[in-house]
Order: structure tokens, then C-alpha cells, then sequence
């Protein structure tokens, strides 16, 4: 079946950089366009990067120039590279496929915190 596991995830000081990814199984990994999304209890899940199957990207406002999403098809893996990170950053992030229906990975917990 389809199956979307998050590594990576951890204590950051403000400022710091961590890299997520996202190990995918069960589906053709390069036909499908992949997001990483994030949330925390107070706020709705947000949407923070999509990477197209042709390797096109979007960005939420709050992380461009400092978040890059890129993926992998050989190792069927997206990852999620965050620099120059913030406080508001701490979140637990979540892959995502849409696969005739919606898709997540368990979550990765990132705490930036000084």
C-alpha cells in the first residue's frame, strides 16, 4: 500500500538549518506531485512547498527564499531543506500525496527554539 515516512526532524536554534525527507512506497514515486505541509495546535495544517512531477515548485509566502523542496526519483524520496529557520517554524510536518485519495506520512516533529 501506500506508505510516507518523514525522517529528519529535531532541536534547532533560531537561525539553524534542518533537512527533512520523505521516503515513499507503494505507488509510481515519479508520476505524482509531492507537498510537505505543517502544523502546530493552534493553527490549521498549512501547506509549505509542492514539487510537480515535472520538478516545478511552490512555495507558502512565509518560507520563500528559505525553504527548497526537491525530490528523487531513483530513491523515490522528497526532501525539505530549511534554512534560516524562525520559532514560528516549530511544527510537526507532514508529507502528502494525493493517490486517488489523501496520503500522509506519521509527522516529523521541528522545535526551533533558542
Amino acid at each position: 500500500q501506500v506508505q510516507l515516512v518523514e525522517s529528519g526532524g529535531g532541536l534547532v536554534h533560531p537561525g539553524g538549518s534542518l533537512r527533512l525527507s520523505c521516503a515513499a512506497s507503494g505507488f509510481t514515486f515519479r508520476n505524482y506531485a509531492m507537498r510537505w505541509y505543517r502544523q502546530t495546535p493552534e493553527k490549521e495544517r498549512e501547506l509549505v512547498a509542492t514539487i510537480s512531477s515535472d520538478y516545478s515548485t511552490n512555495y507558502a509566502d512565509s518560507v520563500k527564499g528559505r525553504f527548497t523542496i526537491s525530490r528523487d526519483n531513483a530513491k523515490n524520496t522528497v526532501d525539505l531543506q530549511m534554512n534560516s529557520l524562525k520559532s514560528e517554524a516549530t511544527a510537526v510536518y507532514y508529507c502528502y500525496v494525493y493517490r486517488f485519495r489523501v496520503v500522509w506520512g506519521q509527522g516529523t516533529q521541528v522545535t526551533v527554539s533558542s
